[in-house]
C-alpha cells in the first residue's frame, strides 16, 4: 500500500466544498459511504471509463466492472497502477483497505480479496458511484 504518494491536485477544504455538492464532499473528502443500491452506476453497462468526480483522473474501465451484487459499482482493477492509492483503514472496528484517487486523494471506497469472484485479480474494488463520472464511449 502506498500511502506517502502526495496528491497532484491540491486544494483547501473550501474550494472543495465550494466544488462539491454535500452529498459528494460527504464521501470524497469525509470518507462517507453512500447508501446501497442507490448509487447511479451499479447496474450501469454503458462502456467508457470512470473519472474521479472531484478531479477528473481516468480511475477505471468499463471492460474491468462486474456484477457482485454488493449494491455498489464493483472493479477487478484500476485502470493503471498509479491512478489510485491504498491505504489501511482501521475505522468501524475492521481492517480493510481504502481506495483514494491518487491525482486528489479522493476517497472512492475500499477493495477486498479472496471473496472468490471469477475475476483476472481476485479482488473488488467496491467504489462509490458517487466518487466517479462515467464518460462514456457514445459521448
Amino acid at each position: 500500500m502506498d500511502t506517502e504518494q502526495q496528491p497532484r491536485v491540491v486544494k483547501s477544504e473550501q474550494e472543495w466544498r465550494q466544488q462539491l455538492t454535500p452529498e459528494e464532499y460527504a464521501v470524497l473528502r469525509e470518507a462517507g459511504t453512500e447508501r446501497p443500491w442507490t448509487g447511479e452506476y451499479t447496474d450501469t453497462k454503458k462502456i467508457g471509463v470512470y473519472e474521479c468526480r472531484a478531479c477528473g483522473a481516468e480511475l477505471f474501465r468499463s471492460d474491468t466492472k462486474f456484477e457482485s451484487h454488493c449494491g455498489w459499482p464493483s472493479f477487478w482493477g484500476p485502470l493503471a497502477g498509479d491512478a489510485i492509492v491504498e491505504r489501511e483503514d482501521r475505522t468501524l472496528g475492521m481492517r480493510r483497505v481504502e481506495v483514494l484517487c491518487a491525482n486528489c486523494h479522493s476517497h472512492l471506497g475500499h477493495v477486498f480479496e479472496g471473496e472468490g469472484y471469477d475475476t483476472p485479480t481476485d479482488q473488488r474494488y467496491c467504489i462509490n458511484s458517487i466518487s466517479l463520472r462515467l464518460v462514456s464511449d457514445d459521448d
